[in-house]
């Protein structure tokens, strides 16, 4: 892989509240050393640091293992990485957008995705949308109802979470409703005492009810998919798949909540290969044409013991991958990308 020009990378990412820097201080370490062998650099920005004709930031110096603060031009490419919401939501955010667009100064990721919004989004597509769990925005007691109704199993999660985080699963049990989360469930006599104790803290947060996908199981425990992906030009490639599986608790699979890592060589099959195949260029040439360029994502997807694949989540600010390999062709396709959009 060889990039044409010397390119310089700004990293997008917000601060905390303490005043230190915000995200996910290895890859932009990595990314800086890969881009210094390839003839590029790069450097970490907040909004904070950004002036009419230059910015404030850091860049990694890798002999000295340390970051210094420097002012830098305004980069040739951005990648944005801001990892809070509300950071991305702002005027301010808004406006930086606008004035790299007017500048001609290439960015990717312009968004985090909501999950309901990414749903209705994809529902209608002429192949993803046999691949979604059926799914409603939470807005009144009565639609939710008559959706537990319909399936043995719900999700209800919050639209704008991630990595699991607020997730919970319903099940009815003649009148009753068992509401189960990562730590801890809950009985109600009735769907009225459950809303009663629930409606507004699902009315507030912004919910969505996810239909209950009885998941296939490898050594008696559920398994997902965790897919990571890059653009390549006009086109997507697979970076990594892996596997990721419930122990301690089946209601998510992620690694934080009590979930392991498993390689995906130990579970692939022709079947696999030809959905995952599928369903991403799909997913990223669908996201860009709505949001804008998006050269990185990570896709959350399942299987159900009938045989039948499903999309669960799509995340446009992906973290690092446990699997070290998925995480050094991360950094290879990253570079690549940099240089395929200044090309």
């Amino acid at each position: 892989m060889k990039i044409d020009r010397d390119p310089l990378v700004g990293i997008l990412t917000a601060g905390k509240a303490d005043g230190t820097v915000a995200g996910n201080g290895r890859l932009f370490r990595n990314l800086q050393k890969k881009l210094i062998s390839l003839g590029g650099v790069s450097f970490v920005f907040t909004l904070d640091g950004v002036y009419e004709h230059t910015m404030k930031g850091f860049i990694y110096l890798p002999d000295e293992n340390r970051w210094k603060k420097g002012e830098f031009p305004y980069p040739d490419i951005v990648y944005n990485r801001i990892p809070f919401r509300k950071s991305e939501q702002t005027k301010e955010c808004r406006d930086f957008f606008s004035r790299l667009t007017k500048k001609g100064i290439t960015f990717f990721n312009p968004c985090f995705i909501d999950k309901y919004e990414l749903y209705c989004l994809l529902k209608d597509h002429p192949v993803l949308g046999d691949f979604l769990p059926k799914t409603i925005l939470v807005t009144q007691k009565k639609e939710l109802a008559l959706f537990i109704d319909k399936y043995p199993a719900i999700y209800l999660k919050p639209v704008h979470s991630s990595k699991g985080k607020g997730i919970f699963r319903l099940k009815r049990r003649l009148e009753q409703i068992q509401l189960e989360g990562i730590k801890s469930s809950e009985t109600f006599s009735s769907f009225e005492d459950f809303w009663a104790c629930w409606g507004t803290r699902l009315l507030e947060k912004s919910y969505l009810a996810q239909e209950g996908i009885d998941p296939a199981e490898v050594d008696g425990n559920r398994y997902d998919f965790r897919i990571l992906a890059h653009g390549d030009g006009d086109e997507y490639t697979i970076t990594g798949i892996g596997i990721r599986q419930s122990v301690r608790q089946d209601i998510t699979t992620h690694i934080p909540t009590g979930g392991r890592l498993l390689p995906y060589e130990r579970l692939r099959t022709s079947l696999h290969d030809q959905f995952i195949y599928t369903i991403v260029p799909y997913i990223g040439k669908t996201l860009s044409k709505q949001f804008g360029y998006f050269g990185e994502f990570s896709v959350d997807a399942g299987l159900s013991k009938t045989g039948h694949y499903y999309i669960y989540e799509v995340n446009s600010k992906p973290m690092s991958f446990d699997e070290p390999e998925i995480e050094t062709r991360r950094i290879d396709r990253l570079c690549h990308l940099f240089g395929s959009l200044l090309s």
